[in-house]
């Protein structure tokens, strides 16, 4: 008597095997089913035969069923900053970013982990952090400005990385164009040169005074040159001196303002930059301190007491860079992602500041500002 048994289960080619209540159920059906006179259990002996190819047939199937029911890698993010972690505007660019990530589905501690590391203005902690994300072996990097963006493609060309606020990706060499990037990086641009003209223009419509005005950019940034020439190019129609104040130091910038208020009729204009950014208290502080009207490239100053702001919508630029995080982790090269220009501005006033100033800001200014500020 020939037997095969496998976990338990016994399949038997022999009658013998069977229990009396089985013999009895295969007797009063056999009949009508097997039509098997010579072998009464056949129909019996063939349903447990089926029975144990199921079984077998379904554990042959149990790994591939194991295998696809294994959980997805745990997908990893860094994010750069320049300014510190504490910085109110940067909180507000990380929640959006992780509340797109969200609608998106990537989860942070579910199916994402997101590394945030912050410069704090300081250029050799952003050298320091972006190699430190490097070595963590992320999928995608984002960050924003010039300097994080050099500091990351410095240290890799193979992780990806979504950029925003970059004013000149091409003339900065992070892209071969806009169109197509060809490289590792790719994300939105900040604003066009052509901003520079509106700044001062917008001064001159607030403060219709002012004759001469101190630009402040960053001389290491090339965005902080193109946009200083766009200023220049506009200074003669408004019939405005300009006179260049550097921010990589900010003593140096202190006695450069302070010297400038001496004359009179004079203004500010800020121009984009991760260092004045970083410093925008100190140098609100001065604006108010000299009573000089200015201008700034985005809405942070504006709340911090500064006079007004026209420039990027900066929480939505990283809600728009979620996007472009999403569809890498998807599967796609930021080399094939072209840079993409902004396509939300704002335009902010203070009317407090307007007020201390002694400045009555134009009824068409209010009404094509995003924001006013009482």
């Amino acid at each position: 008597m020939r037997r095969r048994e496998f976990i338990g289960l016994r399949l038997s080619e022999s009658e013998s095997d069977l229990t009396l209540s089985e013999k009895r159920f295969c007797r009063q059906r056999c009949d009508m089913w097997c039509f098997d006179s010579a072998s009464p259990w056949t129909c019996l002996l063939s349903a447990r035969r089926r029975e144990f190819i199921t079984l077998v047939g379904g554990m042959a199937a149990w790994p591939l069923v194991a295998q696809a029911q294994q959980p997805e890698r745990m997908r990893r993010i860094g994010v750069l900053h320049g300014p510190a972690a504490d910085d109110p505007d940067i909180k507000a660019r990380d929640a959006a970013f992780e509340q797109e990530l969200r609608r998106l589905g990537w989860t942070s501690g579910g199916n994402v982990q997101i590394d945030l590391r912050w410069g704090a203005g300081d250029a050799d902690r952003v050298r320091k952090y972006a190699a430190e994300l490097v070595m963590l072996a992320p999928d995608v990097i984002a960050t924003s400005g010039a300097g994080p963006v050099s500091a990351l493609m410095q240290a890799t060309t193979s992780v990806p990385i979504v950029f925003v606020l970059a004013a000149d990706p091409v003339g900065a060499g992070f892209v071969d164009s806009l169109a197509r990037p060809g490289r590792n990086a790719t994300g939105f641009t900040s604003l066009e040169y052509s901003f520079g003209g509106k700044w001062l223009e917008l001064l001159k419509e607030i403060a219709p005074n002012v004759t001469r005005a101190a630009v402040i950019r960053d001389p290491t940034d090339s965005a902080g040159i193109g946009l200083f020439s766009a200023i220049q190019s506009a200074a003669s129609s408004a019939h405005v001196e300009l006179t260049a104040v550097n921010v990589r130091d900010v003593g140096a910038m202190d006695r450069a303002i302070g010297a400038f208020a001496r004359g009179q009729n004079g203004g500010l204009i800020l121009t984009a930059s991760a260092v004045a950014f970083v410093h925008r208290d100190a140098i609100v502080a001065q604006a108010a301190r000299h009573k000089l009207p200015a201008v700034y490239f985005a809405r942070p100053f504006v709340t911090a007491g500064g006079l007004a702001s026209y420039g990027v919508d900066t929480v939505n630029q990283y809600r728009r860079a979620a996007g472009y995080v999403d569809r890498i982790l998807k599967g796609e090269k930021p080399a094939d992602l072209p840079v993409q220009a902004p396509t939300k501005y704002e335009l902010v006033i203070n009317l407090k500041t307007a007020r201390i100033l002694g400045l009555t800001v134009p009824p068409t200014v209010l009404a094509r500002a995003d924001e006013v500020l009482e």
